[in-house]
């Protein structure tokens, strides 16, 4: 059912989104810039935004927005002019073929992409779905049910903060026998080294999947949650929310899932990041004695080990989220637990942590987007099978 979000309701909407972004989805801090600014004025015609169920998304065209690029890059950003003028392009491209841009989709649930889409629509007169293409935040793009469901995501447009805007289009030859390189694959590969250039800054905004109202039923199929997150995240803010038994607890009770406690409470002892090709790469650590939590990540976290059990806790595609306890804020992305120095934040050393895996979305566990994860994996140094969390292990505690 249609629902209008204000800008009161971003902050709210912005930490729920951040538990289930797996440690990314950009940061709090970025999601918090963009949010800060959201009122009535020189830049946005209004402080309102409308939420519509897929099904109900039947007025024109839809649009995948978001920011891509290095978390620790956008965190100073103000205004959403990137993912405004890459929207603003794709919209202007529909009209020349007598076609209306309608809606917008973010491309998956994270702190930063449902409020920059939010924002968009609000700054263009759109509306926001209420669904994404994972369910979780991802580190590539043939991960998202947009490219699962073979919509053409060409003519892509990315846009940077100074105004500089890229056009991409892809052909692929005709088959010849041989497996054949996914398309959204190769836009990637192509997007990527762009934002390396120095009118970019390792960011952009992006705007991609123009879909029609028939097609996007079977691009968005995992639906609801951008009204989920909004739930969690006001449970959060009202205090209604403050141990991780009482976030499974309530995960379980209002939203019908089942998260899985792997690590902890224990305490938070280390971070380490890097940035390169538009990717923040690193591990979080956390402590329990002898006992070491470690979770790897591109962007998103992807990997959880315990130093006392021989396999993983966790892999993608299932969702490896932090929940902090204590007084302060509870949910944490991986670039809100760094410091400026690239190590962990002082402000949460020390502070009690739990690991919580939540089980992927049913369209993320088959064909090409298991083996783009599974290839994500191999990058980290794992080439064992997904074992979901919701299946049953030794070791996770």
């Amino acid at each position: 059912m249609a629902f209008e979000l204000s800008s009161r309701d971003l902050e709210p909407l912005l930490q729920g989104a951040c538990f289930f972004g797996s440690g990314g989805g950009g940061t709090m801090i970025s999601a918090r810039h963009l949010a800060a600014n959201f009122r009535s004025g020189d830049y946005y015609p209004t402080d309102k935004v409308r939420v519509v169920d897929v099904d109900e998304a039947t007025d024109g065209d839809c649009v995948m927005v978001a920011y891509m690029g290095a978390p620790d890059a956008i965190n100073q950003v103000q205004w959403p002019n990137g993912p405004v003028e890459a929207a603003r392009a794709a919209q202007q491209r529909l009209e020349s073929q007598g076609r209306k841009l309608a809606y917008v989709a973010a491309p998956e649930s994270g702190a930063l992409g449902f409020v920059v889409a939010s924002l968009v629509a609000a700054k263009l007169g759109l509306a926001v779905v209420d669904a994404d293409g994972a369910g979780r935040a991802v580190p590539s793009l043939p991960m998202l049910t947009y490219a699962a469901a073979g919509i053409p995501p060409t003519p892509a447009f990315l846009a940077g903060e100074s105004g500089l805007c890229v056009e991409l289009g892809v052909r692929m030859p005709p088959p010849d026998g041989k497996p054949q390189e996914d398309v959204s694959t190769v836009v990637e590969q192509m997007l990527r080294p762009i934002l390396t250039n120095p009118q970019f800054g390792q960011f952009g905004g992006l705007a991609m999947w123009i879909m029609s109202p028939q097609q996007l039923g079977g691009a968005l199929p995992v639906r609801g949650t951008l009204s989920r997150a909004l739930k969690l995240g006001r449970a959060l803010q009202n205090g209604e929310v403050k141990t991780a038994e009482a976030m499974l607890d309530f995960l379980r009770r209002e939203l019908d899932i089942k998260g899985k406690l792997l690590f902890g409470p224990a305490t938070l002892a280390s971070s380490e990041v890097s940035t390169a090709g538009g990717f923040d790469l690193g591990k979080v650590s956390l402590e329990d004695g002898e006992r070491r939590c470690t979770v790897l990540y591109q962007n998103e976290s992807l990997l959880a080990w315990d130093s006392a059990v021989s396999h993983p806790l966790a892999t993608a595609p299932d969702a490896i989220s932090y929940f902090v306890e204590g007084d302060g804020q509870h949910v944490f992305s991986n670039g809100d637990l760094s410091g400026d120095d690239h190590g962990l934040d002082p402000a949460v050393r020390g502070r009690k942590a739990a690991v919580i895996a939540l089980p992927a979305a049913a369209p993320l566990r088959k064909g090409l987007i298991l083996q783009s994860f599974a290839d994500e994996l191999a990058q980290l140094g794992y080439l064992g099978p997904y074992a979901p969390v919701d299946v049953g292990r030794e070791g996770a505690r």
